[in-house]
């Protein structure tokens, strides 16, 4: 193995959360780690989030948690794919907590199972952990239901603490005014960024080394400089690799250490490997020669929101297809959906792939959203009232402010469209006024996925409160 070569006894830079490869030269992650241990262990608090980048420790982190905590004193569950039905989220927690796997499917019962979970833990002198990896991917409607959850609690302490781990549009999720409810019940609200130094960076790649069965110096002291500008400037997921892949071509070529120049020369593999792919282009008009420079990155923003816009109607016009038995609720919100969609499918007119023809243009929302009331102890904030709701609104995307115009047939419609649809006119509407700021994409992002994200989730939560003042 390629290991063996340097003198090591396992592999220092695979990528997957080890605690015996911790390295305590990452500030922002020790802060998450020692914040997060205080709201479990003293604080009392029944929320704790970290938030960071993709690639920055955030899973390694809650593996330092679970590891450092007295196992003797918790019950702990950490679901790592948060993206689905809420009664399934439950399920998961129910068996982990009890050690089988739970059969009940209802909303219901599960709730009166894991509220009787919480007091059965504490008559034996524990708590309940809930800890959630990858929480961005968690829908609106059960981020809510696990806020409501935090009501199951006793009158002198909570009786659980859930742990929140997700990317940075996580956080601007939690931070928007409508979820306040939400954001105030965080104890502990932590951020993990990158490496801060090169320095860091060599103390990283040196320790794991160290804990890898390393006696010589590998890499030499130039090498570390270019492992942090290669690296997009500290990000340890992408040290791990560059590093590794230093290791395996010095083991190929026969190399007694690994230098700067062998590290840039990997880099500069590494992302042509890892950069965007080229999609296979519609046919279209060719634009003026003045024109095609400054274009040229409005049309590729646009043709990744077409392409998203062509792939989820792909997917809505698929049969749904269950893996596992519906659920009752599910049957009953099937069968009323159908029945609207066959109203709505008379009188709507087919529409078009083209996002800029029309703000109605349907887009597959995730897999349905369940929206329960788990208890009656705290009401959800009043909405603004309709007669408030102007056809054109505006919002603020990083520090560049946009105007949105919601067409009044689309309100019109949302107010008898069931929640997915409404969902889909949302994302039809984003992606259009996505379209008519190129300029916003060229000064954020490359990626205008996320943008449009939030700009859906902006407009649904107009059309959200444009039917709760009518009814």
């Amino acid at each position: 193995m390629y290991y063996e070569y340097w003198g090591l006894h396992k592999p220092a830079f695979d990528n997957v959360p080890d605690p015996t490869m911790y390295v305590d030269c990452h500030a922002s992650m020790e802060n998450a780690i020692a914040e997060t241990l205080f709201a479990i262990e003293e604080g009392n608090e029944c929320i704790a989030v970290i938030v960071g980048d993709v690639g920055l420790g955030k899973t390694m982190s809650i593996r330092m948690i679970i590891d450092t905590l007295d196992q003797e004193k918790y019950k702990m569950a950490l679901i790592t794919n948060p993206g689905v039905t809420f009664a399934q989220i439950l399920q998961e927690i129910i068996g982990q907590l009890t050690g089988k796997q739970c059969q009940e499917k209802r909303k219901v019962q599960l709730l009166e199972i894991f509220n009787r979970l919480l007091f059965s833990t504490l008559a034996e002198g524990k708590k309940v952990l809930i800890f959630v990896d990858e929480a961005n991917a968690i829908s609106p409607a059960n981020l809510e239901n696990l806020r409501l959850m935090t009501n199951m609690q006793g009158d002198g302490r909570n009786l659980f603490t859930i742990v929140l781990a997700g990317q940075i549009e996580f956080a601007k999720r939690l931070e928007q005014p409508s979820r306040a409810n939400l954001f105030q019940r965080i104890g502990t609200y932590c951020r993990i960024d990158r490496l801060e130094s090169v320095e860091k960076v060599q103390q990283y790649v040196e320790t794991r080394l160290r804990l890898a069965g390393g006696t010589k110096k590998i890499f030499i002291d130039d090498a570390f400089v270019k492992l942090y500008e290669q690296s997009d400037r500290g990000v340890p997921r992408l040290v791990n690799k560059l590093s590794k892949l230093c290791l395996k071509a010095g083991e190929t070529n026969g190399f007694e250490a690994i230098t700067g120049e062998m590290v840039e020369q990997i880099g500069s593999c590494f992302h042509k490997l890892s950069g965007p792919a080229s999609p296979k282009r519609r046919s279209r008009k060719p634009l003026p020669q003045e024109n095609l420079a400054e274009g040229k990155d409005a049309l590729d923003h646009l043709e990744v929101i077409e392409t998203l816009v062509a792939q989820e109607r792909e997917l809505d016009r698929r049969e749904p297809v269950r893996q596992e038995p519906a659920y009752e609720e599910d049957i009953e919100e099937m069968q009323a959906e159908q029945q609207e969609e066959a109203e709505e499918a008379v009188v709507d007119p087919p529409i078009s792939l083209q996002v800029q023809e029309s703000a109605e243009e349907e887009l597959s929302a995730p897999a349905a959203v369940e929206s329960v009331s788990l208890a009656p102890e705290e009401a959800p904030p009043a909405e603004p009232e309709a007669t408030q709701l102007d056809s054109e609104a505006e919002m603020c995307i990083g520090q560049v402010k946009i105007k949105i115009q919601i067409p009044e047939q689309l309100l019109k419609q949302s107010l008898s469209a069931s929640h997915e649809h409404c969902y889909k006119l949302a994302g039809g509407l984003a992606a259009e006024t996505l379209k008519k700021y190129p300029d916003l994409m060229s000064s954020l992002s490359s990626d205008p996925v996320p943008v449009w994200m939030e700009i859906r989730d902006f407009v649904m939560t107009r059309l959200t409160h444009a039917g709760a003042g009518r009814m």
